[in-house]
């Protein structure tokens, strides 16, 4: 997966700034070009003396666009770009851009509403996480007020498939771009009770998801360093839970089989990730 050309969405508050940071982090260690873009909603052409109306309210959107993106300026400075784009909905202005502009990623922030340090996924996020043609990576609440330095590591979150499969090779790209090791993590889900029949089946589980991982790191491990881990919770969240978190970390998630080839389509499992998660979460796109 290329990091050449970073497309991050912004507005004027909080989570724009959050999604900024988040993308001028990856500007600068991946050494990529990044766009700053805002999405405001189209103006329809009315007949009469309506029109007084439409140009005023023109006039009031090219001034909040401009306003927008100086405080984005203010942030990542003038080797960043900065466009303004048209479209109803902001996450499927997003998409066109990304299309439009060669984008290898789009970043945001976080919906509002959420806790600090975790991902609320808002109208903006849910179109692009199911329809965007290329990655989404979504910055938690707060994330611009201390970001790390650098990336320090990728964690993959692996279940065996040819997604996912897809996805470590992908991880393994980014994470030599970025020059930082890789973690596959493999959630093994457990109800809590001691039932010997569901003891020994959460033993297999166990074993098979642990081979797994080795066989899928194996193929990585010439080009970088890479660690398995099988995280076990009773949901997952407490599976998260269950391992440590470095300040530079990013998930790495595979979109969902069911969904269409070249797009992102987040799963349930993912969505879980995205809601329990304390560091960003990139979604790849669906490749196979």
């Amino acid at each position: 997966m290329k990091l050449d050309e970073v497309l991050a969405g912004f507005i004027p508050e909080a989570r724009g700034r959050d999604g900024l940071r988040l993308a001028m982090l990856i500007k600068e260690q991946a050494h990529a070009r990044l766009t700053v873009a805002t999405v405001q909603p189209p103006v329809w052409s009315a007949p009469g003396p309506a029109r007084a109306d439409e140009s005023a309210w023109r006039a009031y959107l090219k001034e909040q666009a401009a306003a927008t993106l100086a405080q984005a300026r203010e942030l990542a400075g003038d080797e960043a770009g900065y466009v303004v784009h048209t479209n109803k909905g902001s996450g499927r202005g997003l998409v066109e851009l990304a299309r439009k502009r060669g984008a290898d990623v789009v970043v945001i922030g976080s919906a509002p509403g959420g806790g600090r340090g975790r991902i609320t996924v808002g109208s903006t996020a849910d179109q692009l996480l199911h329809s965007s043609p290329v990655p989404v990576l979504l910055a938690p609440r707060g994330y611009g007020d201390q970001p790390p330095a650098a990336f320090e590591r990728l964690t993959v979150a692996y279940r065996r498939g040819p997604g996912c499969d897809a996805a470590v090779k992908d991880a393994a790209v980014t994470a030599v771009a970025l020059d930082v090791p890789l973690r596959l993590v493999t959630l093994v889900i457990s109800t809590g009770r001691r039932a010997r029949i569901e003891q020994d089946m959460l033993l297999r589980l166990r074993d098979q998801a642990a081979a797994d991982l080795r066989a899928a790191a194996r193929g990585q491990r010439r080009r970088l360093p890479v660690e398995v881990e099988v995280l076990e919770g009773r949901n997952v969240a407490q599976a998260l839970s269950a391992t440590s978190w470095l300040a530079g970390e990013m998930i790495i998630c595979a979109s969902s089989d069911t969904g269409p080839l070249r797009r992102v389509f987040l799963g349930d499992t993912s969505i879980k990730i995205v809601r329990a998660a304390t560091c960003p979460v990139m979604i790849l796109t669906r490749q196979t």
